[in-house]
Parts: C-alpha cells; structure tokens; sequence
C-alpha cells in the first residue's frame, strides 16, 4: 500500500522547513555581508541565482549553503588578490518566466560573475540574459548538455557530467545486470521533463514498458506503481527532483514492488534529510546516480571541513562537493584575469582552466574548459553508482557495475 496521506502531509512539511532552514528566509533578495578575514580590499561582488522556496529548492540550498561556506573560507584566507568575495542573492523559484529580471537585479546590484542554482529550465532562459549583460557564470549542479550548447552559451558553464554519460552508465548497469525491460515513474515537473527527455534519447540499451507520472505534490502513487507493475519490467527508474515525491515513490515501490530493482537519479542520494522520512527499509537495494567518491582525498578535505562546521553527523552531497568546485573556480579565474572589471578578459580566463582537480568524482577526475568546451567534466568517472542499505543510508559503490574512468 502507498503512503497515508497524514504521513505524506509530515513528509512535505519536514522537508519545507528543512529547504527553509538551510535558506534561511525562503525568497529573500538580499547581499550577503562578508567577514572579510584578512581580505581588505572592495569587495569582489557574485550574484546567486538560488531557488530557495520553488520545486528546485530541495537541491539549490544545499548547494547554496555551501557556496556561502566557500565564500567565507576564501575570505578567511585572505580572499582573492587581497579582496573579499561578497555574494549578492535572489530566488527565481525555478520559474523561467523570473529569470531576466532576477539576473537583472544582481547585476545592479553589482555582481560581475554569477552561480545560477536553480532547475534546468530556468537556466536555460538565463543564458539569452547573460549574453545581454555581459557576465559569465556557473550552473554549479547542472546536468543536460543542452545549458553549455549554442546558442548563446558563450558565457556558460558547467561542472558534472551531463545526461549523455548518465545514459551511458546506465545502460552499462542494465547490461551488467541483466535488466532488458524498464519501468519509469517520475514527477511532472519542468526540469524532469527536460531531463527525461535528454537522459531517454540516450538509452536505447533497454525497452521502455512503462512511464508513469505523479504530480510533484502528490500523496498516493499506489495506482502509478500498480501499472508499472502490471507492465513486468525487470527494473523501475525514478527520475524527479526529489523531496516529497522521491520519498512517496520508494516508500510505494518498495512496499508494491518488493524484489524489484530499482534505481533513481542523483536527487535521492544527495538529499540526506529524505533519508530519514522514508519507510524502514524503503531504500534498501536502491541504486542512484551518485558523484560522491570518498576514495578522492579532496572530497575527504571537503567532508572534514564540513563536519567542523555542520556537524560530525552531516552527510556530504555532490551538491556540497559541486558548489565548493564553483566557487574555486572562479576565485582561480579571477586571479588569473586580474580581477573581474573586464568581463571578456574573465571569462577567457575560466575557458583556460585546464585539469582542474576536482571535489567530487573519483580521484583522478578533472575539469577542464576552453572556448569550444564549456562541460568541465574530463571523462565519465565524475560519476559513481551507489546502493543504499537496509538502514536507508548509501552503503557504497554498487558492486555489479562502476563507470571506467575513459569513454
């Protein structure tokens, strides 16, 4: 049976607090006043673009979060060319229609470089809006291809590993699985049905048997997972972006479909307070799409830190590890192009960032840019399957299939 609808309602209601809590005031617009530490220069002005209250929100601000942590850091060590970094804020609620304005308002405001952390199709309306203005900037969790691709992506970026290698690990996973026929069930959002539609082009390795569709804000899924399992597939995928909906899901597969496997986007492993709302049990066997490597010893600096200043109990997301690489990013860009008054001249120096080592993916991953690459990722190892165990916590890499580290 699916989940009652008095536990759906305690589900969303612990994860809105939580989006708000790591928010701080869902809907803000506000600078973000830095302590400077050492710094004592003008300060360096970067505008974020974060969804803190919309359908994107349970993503954004734990990246978010962590930009502010990374800000704070670099100031604390002397900021960049003796200035301190200073962020500036607004939320386009992943609402395409909001982004010109808001990108406007940060560039008022005096940003001269932005990390856009909002779903996909807001992005995408952002980069005929960055052309205009004139600034470069960073999606630091973003995944289709199409946000770096002309046109307009002359001032656009991306770290993670896109969709076409999510496609390819995938299909790896199923062959090494032995799985030829796959159930869908995802939300009915706008940046999910962007994302299915460029992940699925990709996936011709098995046969499609069943997509079913849930509101974003549903409470009971019980008649979505009772035709998928009526259509037989040997595996179900969930594709959302997270929050309530993912938990409602596995707590409904898990329960309808015992015994099936399933497997999930990177939104389930990188939200660590879902864990904690699902079933007993529900994610047990669930595998995601996950970019979390604790082998790399830059990730292991990352947790470290993370767990001095959140707690020792604070889960590390590729999230946390990409917001991080965002920020140093471009500090590295600014030094390099002297400071960030002349906007082409920052914005060749991110396109001469080369083998950059990165916080998340296995050790030997990098990110590189230049004028034709504008996806960091060096390779599909940026990537890593992992399973969850019966205590509703990722238990590790998936044994049966890892990404290799070259096409």
């Amino acid at each position: 049976m699916g989940v009652s609808t008095t536990r759906y309602r305690r589900v969303v209601g612990c994860l809105a607090l939580t989006a708000l809590a790591l928010a701080g005031c869902g809907g803000k617009a506000a600078e973000e006043k830095p302590n400077n530490g050492t710094a004592t220069g003008a300060p360096i002005i970067i505008g974020l673009d974060e969804d803190s209250t919309g359908p994107g929100a349970s993503y954004s601000t734990i990246a978010g979060k962590t930009i502010r942590l990374a800000v704070q850091d670099i100031n604390n060590k002397g900021g960049v060319l003796g200035r301190p970094l200073q962020l500036v804020v607004e939320n386009d609620e992943s609402d395409p229609t909001k982004v010109p304005a808001v990108l406007q308002k940060l560039s008022s405001q005096g940003a001269k470089v932005l990390l856009l952390q909002s779903g996909t199709a807001a992005i995408m309306q952002a980069k005929s809006t960055l052309t205009q203005l004139g600034l470069p900037a960073i999606a630091p969790t973003g995944v289709i291809a199409t946000l770096v691709q002309p046109p307009d992506n002359e001032l656009i970026y991306m770290l993670a590993n896109t969709t076409t290698d999510w496609a390819d690990v995938y299909c790896g996973a199923f062959k090494a699985a032995g799985i030829s026929k796959l159930g869908v069930l995802t939300d009915d959002t706008t940046t999910i049905a962007g994302l299915n539609k460029a992940l699925f082009a990709g996936m011709s390795c098995v046969e499609f048997v069943a997509t079913e569709k849930g509101a974003s804000n549903a409470s009971d899924l019980s008649a979505q997972v009772a035709r998928l399992k009526n259509a037989k597939p040997d595996a179900v995928l969930v594709t959302s972006v997270g929050g309530a909906f993912e938990v409602l899901a596995h707590n409904t597969l898990g329960s309808q479909m015992a015994g099936t496997k399933r497997f999930s986007l990177a939104s389930i492993g990188n939200q660590p307070a879902s864990w904690k709302l699902a079933a007993p049990g529900a994610l047990n066997g669930l595998i995601f799409m996950g970019s979390i490597n604790t082998e790399n010893p830059r990730t292991q600096e990352l947790v470290k830190l993370l767990h001095e200043k959140n707690g020792k109990d604070y889960d590390i997301t590729a999230y946390d590890a990409q917001a991080w690489d965002a920020v140093h990013l471009l500090k590295h860009a600014i030094e390099k192009a002297g400071g960030v008054d002349d906007s082409k001249k920052l914005n060749e120096a991110i396109q001469n960032i080369k083998k950059y080592p990165s916080t998340f993916g296995q050790a030997s991953f990098t990110l590189s840019f230049g004028a034709d690459k504008h996806l960091g990722a060096d390779g599909p190892c940026g990537l890593s399957l992992v399973e969850f165990g019966s205590d509703n916590k990722p238990k590790g890499p998936w044994a049966t299939f890892q990404p290799p580290c070259s096409k």
